[in-house]
């Protein structure tokens, strides 16, 4: 592997991919240590950290931003807003027909998608920036004392925190296209492993055993990332024969092949957009710090059984949602018919397209539940525990690591096949 990354480094298009994420990740990390201008920071970060500790809601989301928002940073607003616009977006491709209309025609559909994307991305943003203000006002800050009027406080940490929502938007799209790698992904990537030297710190003083309970959970997350690679990599792959035909003086086909369907097609996706979505009240709820119902119902979503549920659901939901949207068995079985390919035993057409649906179909449901349960169990460990590695640490962060890990190698593997024929473990 080592000496691969070596090989890596010295292909200067690579080379370069790899530094401009690194640096993108790093010019993150700064933006998320960054205070807002206007917020006495040293009062809000111990006022935010009080009332968190016992705040499901308000933890997820400073989980999801790197601990940005417990430091009221330029990036207090994370990811989120994207994810959430980016979920919008795909709903909405199927029930609006034009919108589906413009997924499938190819670049400049996509690039028009990515568009509205930005533009909701920056309403949502606003809208949450206006209700962060809110939320720390009501933490006790007397913002009145400032010598500048309160309005143009105001005014300054709406603009600064929509701005670096903008920001963050702009350096995720940029390792996408520049770097190696998701850049959305990239970024929760980052924020998830920023809180895991403290989650350990804090996991390991709460108590007297607290040092063995680490070691246990550590123990435990290394065993089980084994497992969530296989299930990633695992495939079921289809035989695929091909007629044999004449061309010239030349024979052509007449080889034997697989379609390979990968038992989670749709990744780390539902996982993340599952995320976003329960945790969406809790965005919410920032709105009306002040009233009661609003919190615990956004708190009952963040945390408990009700969010356990749901999150099953969710996953499994957003599983079979997003892998109908990146595999379509019809074209799939189009191809295979212009290619002079087809599945031994089942007729061409539709009866492929059908053949294909159905083994989709039974594949995606087990990969879902796995990915579900890891998702849920650590938090039921964590409610019956009280254990703080399992919630920073735990099944939903481990997935999501994995996953990006994986997808990062695969393609700077791909990237290294291109140039020099050798994988990153060659």
């Amino acid at each position: 592997m080592f000496k691969g990354i070596a090989s890596a480094f010295r292909i200067p298009e690579l080379r370069n991919k790899i530094l401009i994420t690194l640096a993108i990740l790093l010019l993150y990390r700064f933006g998320a240590y960054l205070p807002a201008p206007g917020v006495p920071f040293s009062r809000m970060l111990k006022a935010f950290q009080e009332v968190s500790a016992g705040s499901g809601a308000l933890a997820v989301l400073n989980l999801f931003s790197g601990g940005a928002l417990s430091r009221v940073s330029v990036f207090s607003l994370g990811i989120m807003p994207y994810i959430t616009a980016q979920i919008i977006l795909q709903m909405f491709q199927a029930v609006i027909p034009s919108l589906a209309v413009l997924a499938k025609e190819g670049e400049s559909g996509q690039r028009k998608i990515t568009q509205y994307t930005r533009y909701l991305t920056v309403a949502l943003s606003f809208v949450n920036a206006i209700g962060y203000y809110f939320l720390f006002k009501s933490y006790g800050i007397d913002f009145s004392q400032l010598v500048i009027p309160e309005w143009v406080v105001a005014i300054t940490i709406i603009g600064v925190l929509l701005t670096g929502a903008i920001i963050i938007m702009w350096l995720g799209e940029v390792i996408t296209q520049r770097g190696i790698g998701n850049g959305m992904s990239l970024i929760i990537f980052a924020n998830i492993l920023a809180g895991l030297p403290s989650a350990l710190t804090h996991s390991i003083s709460t108590s007297t055993i607290g040092s063995v309970t680490t070691l246990i959970t550590l123990i435990v997350i290394v065993a089980i990332v084994p497992v969530i690679i296989y299930i990633e990599r695992g495939q079921r792959r289809i035989p695929i024969q091909y007629a044999k035909r004449v061309t010239g003086r030349r024979i052509m086909g007449g080889q034997s092949t697989y379609l390979p369907i990968k038992v989670n097609t749709a990744g780390v996706v539902p996982i993340i957009f599952a995320s976003a979505l329960l945790y969406m009240p809790a965005q919410v709820a920032v709105f009306f710090p002040q009233v009661d119902w609003i919190q615990t119902f956004a708190n009952s979503l963040s945390s408990g059984w009700v969010n356990w549920v749901l999150s099953v659901f969710l996953i499994v939901f957003f599983a079979y949602f997003y892998t109908a949207m990146v595999f379509n068995p019809d074209e799939t079985s189009d191809q295979l018919k212009k290619a002079g390919g087809f599945i031994p035993g089942v007729r061409p057409g539709g009866a492929t397209a059908a053949h294909i649906k159905n083994v989709l179909d039974h594949i995606t449901l087990p990969g879902a539940l796995f990915m579900a349960a890891i998702a849920v169990i650590p938090s039921i460990l964590f409610t019956l525990t009280g254990n703080t590695l399992l919630q920073a640490f735990g099944g939903t962060s481990v997935l999501i690591l994995v996953g990006v890990a994986m997808d990062t190698i695969s393609q700077l593997e791909s990237q290294l096949k291109m140039h020099n024929y050798e994988g990153l473990f060659h």
